[in-house]
């Protein structure tokens, strides 16, 4: 465990992390170090003290006082872990260099995934080339996104699409 790691719950204020985070970097020039549907994070280091921590002491003040005026959080549809496990099917490479096409998200439930699908945070893939992709996982990403995850290694970005294998 890092002692000067600021693991910050947000929920209270009726918001998300993904909508603190940018509100202190709108207002108070802030980047957290990690944000999600629920939390802020910040990280101190050997070099902060005391005169170097008021100008964020202060920033969360204003935030919780901010927080009615705060966008309300879009529900996320969070799978239990059992959920999240998909199935290897093929190899990651022959998955992302084979044959692929794109197709709308809700087509692509129980397709093989030719691509990776990387939320951050966490920064943990979702999805890898090659696992075949499930309900759970696509309502996770497309609900986080709507809530300001970012999926930045993603064909589509957005979600609405998702680049999978040809299976033949």
């Amino acid at each position: 465990m890092n002692p000067l790691q600021l693991v910050i719950d947000v929920s209270a204020l009726g918001t998300s992390g993904y909508r603190a985070g940018d509100w202190l970097r709108s207002h108070h020039q802030i980047d957290v170090h990690v944000c999600d549907h629920r939390w802020i994070s910040a990280q101190l280091t050997h070099a902060d003290d005391t005169t170097t921590v008021g100008h964020p002491l202060n920033a969360l003040t204003e935030l919780v006082a901010a927080g009615e005026n705060l966008q309300p959080t879009p529900a996320m549809e969070m799978p239990d872990p059992a959920g999240l496990r998909l199935e290897q099917v093929r190899l990651p490479r022959d998955a992302f260099f084979g044959r692929t096409e794109e197709v709308p998200v809700d087509k692509a439930s129980h397709r093989l995934a030719a691509e990776m699908l990387t939320p951050y945070p966490p920064g943990i893939p979702a999805a890898l080339p090659g696992e075949r992709l499930n309900d759970d996982v696509l309502a996770y990403l497309r609900s986080g996104i709507l809530a300001g995850m970012v999926l930045p290694d993603a064909a589509n970005t957005e979600l609405r699409s998702v680049r999978v294998a040809v299976e033949e």
